[in-house]
């Protein structure tokens, strides 16, 4: 079982990519297997319209995951939860689960109709648009933070 954050294109600000790594890097002292996936980005020419990025986003997100994995998209209208309740969830998920769990951050314009028929769930990390950068550390932060509470570490503060 490992846990894949999926993003669509690299991390292009150095400092953002920084923080990412530091944080994916500490996940790595809880022996949780954890993977970052980066997605080739489309680059849209003229006649290439949002629906057919979103399909060839799809595509390539859809090649990499198996009918066993659970897939779970980032996705401003999924649900919501508290630091403790992700980290039950992250406990629950990883307890049980004998496949990967992918997160997966789409590209510019979100999903296509087959990711999010594909979809096991969706999770918001706010009802707020943020820059997919960010989301990419906003989530590498949060499972961070998931696995000090679920170990009883002094980081997270209620």
């Amino acid at each position: 079982m490992k846990i894949i954050l999926m993003v669509v294109g690299k991390t292009l600000t150095e400092s953002l990519a920084d923080e990412i790594e530091k944080y994916a890097r500490r996940i790595t002292h809880y022996h949780l297997p954890f993977e970052i996936k980066v997605i080739p980005d489309i680059k849209k020419g003229k006649n290439f319209d949002a629906l057919r990025q979103k399909t060839a986003e799809g595509e390539l997100i859809l090649k990499e995951i198996d009918r066993a994995d659970t897939v779970i998209l980032l996705d401003e209208r999924g649900r919501e939860m508290t630091s403790r309740e992700f980290s039950t969830f992250i406990d629950k998920k990883v307890s049980v689960q004998a496949r990967n769990i992918f997160f997966v951050v789409g590209g510019p314009y979100g999903f296509s109709e087959d990711v999010y028929k594909r979809a096991d769930g969706m999770m918001s990390l706010s009802k707020m648009t943020f820059p997919h950068e960010m989301v990419r550390l906003f989530f590498v932060e949060q499972l961070y933070r998931a696995m000090t509470i679920l170990r009883g570490e002094p980081y997270h503060h209620d």
